[in-house]
């Protein structure tokens, strides 16, 4: 039993009865909001017998597997031979630069080759960062001049991946919300500049949060979903805040569904989301 669901057990099994506020407090304070508590509470009180921990973490786990969605196949090479394009978003301190390092790891060694494009040029740290992953790695990243257009990276990367026959290419973009029009106006351009080359890309847009920040990273959904539709999440930092609620209220409240997740900071610590694993062992 894992972070969240282990210390609630605890908790709950060394007393001698239900402190319900308590409890409450618990369940809001692992970020799965006020509707799904209440629900949760509800069906516990509903029992009409003394509640046990098991009680508690089987009804928790229940609601938490209905409102996730089901697990979407992982990433697949395309059949015309040109490169499947991910981008990955977020706000700088998520793990996004590192996110995008080990999901390239996690594609190439399913045999699949893999070019990054180090297009979070604003922040000079994330353009090298993501180059000494590509060297621990032996992943390709493209970098362009300091201060380059995010654009015209990701425009020569794709250029490199196509004429290489390359499988993925991975662009680590902007780290920033500084106000929602640039965000919009430098992602658009992203988008813009890839469907040059090839009219269906982006083929996958994922959006990297970090399970402590709770509420945050629903508010950072919400804008970046709007400057570029998101396909999914990578939800990181899940090695034991217990936080991982947040991925269930996103999906709810945007659709947008948990694509992988990140577990602690080895490279390989890193597994596509598979809902009943993340309901039985990572909350």
């Amino acid at each position: 039993m894992a972070g969240f669901f282990k210390s609630l057990f605890n908790k709950i099994t060394n007393r001698a009865e239900i402190d319900w506020d308590e409890l409450e407090s618990d369940l809001i304070s692992a970020d799965l909001g006020i509707r799904q508590t209440t629900a949760i509470l509800d069906e516990l009180r509903d029992l009409g017998r003394d509640i046990s921990a098991d009680d508690v973490v089987a009804t928790t786990r229940r609601h938490l597997a209905k409102r996730l969605p089901a697990d979407s196949p992982p990433p697949a090479p395309r059949a015309d031979g040109k490169p499947f394009v991910i981008l990955v978003v977020g706000v700088n301190g998520t793990g996004k630069t590192t996110s995008s390092a080990k999901l390239g790891l996690w594609l190439q060694k399913r045999g699949h080759s893999v070019i990054m494009a180090a297009a979070d040029t604003f922040r000079a740290a994330a353009v090298e960062q993501l180059q000494r992953w590509g060297e621990r790695l032996n992943l390709p990243v493209v970098k362009g001049s300091p201060n380059a257009d995010p654009s015209s990276v990701c425009f020569s990367a794709h250029q490199k991946a196509i004429a290489a026959g390359t499988e993925f290419l991975i662009c680590d973009t902007a780290g920033r919300i500084h106000t929602r029009h640039n965000l919009m106006e430098e992602l658009g351009k992203i988008r813009r500049t890839l469907a040059k080359q090839d009219e269906t890309a982006p083929h996958l847009t994922l959006l990297v949060v970090d399970a402590t920040t709770g509420s945050n990273a629903l508010n950072q959904a919400k804008e970046f979903h709007k400057a570029s539709p998101l396909d999914g999440l990578i939800v990181t930092k899940l090695d034991g805040s217990g936080k991982g609620g947040i991925a269930v209220t996103i999906h709810e409240q945007l659709g947008i569904a948990p694509r992988f997740i990140g577990t602690g900071e080895e490279p390989e610590a890193f597994a596509i989301f598979e809902k009943e694993r993340f309901v039985q062992e990572v909350l």
